[in-house]
């Protein structure tokens, strides 16, 4: 079994306004089909309002992430699943019910984590 992250930015889900409830019941309800399943772990959304905080190994911090990189939003679900078909399979109905495509990655494997 290995854990898959399912995602999509924010910029994405461009819905007209009144396609939001839908889309968020619908997601909702595949989230509650994973627990169903036994292959949930977490899912959510990134406060967008929170600006991110870059923090030194000595504990100084500065706002606002990685100057370089592309900023992290939007929503994101984990699931632990027996195999890539299966995890493609899920990230298919979250696209269905978020109407927008997801990205799918695996999380690398580490014995003492």
């Amino acid at each position: 079994m290995a854990k898959y992250l399912i995602s999509f930015p924010s910029a994405a889900m461009v819905l007209p306004d009144d396609e939001w409830k839908a889309a968020g019941r619908d997601a909702h309800a595949v989230i509650e089909e994973a627990k169903v399943a036994g292959v949930y772990v977490f899912a959510g959304g990134l406060a967008e309002d929170v600006p991110p905080l870059l923090v030194t190994a000595d504990g100084a911090f500065t706002e606002g992430g990685y100057p370089w990189a592309p900023p992290l939003n939007g929503g994101f679900t984990v699931l632990e699943l027996p195999s890539r078909e299966d995890a493609i399979a899920w990230a298919a109905r979250i696209a269905k019910a978020c109407r927008c495509d997801q990205e799918l990655r695996v999380f690398q494997f580490d014995p003492q984590s």
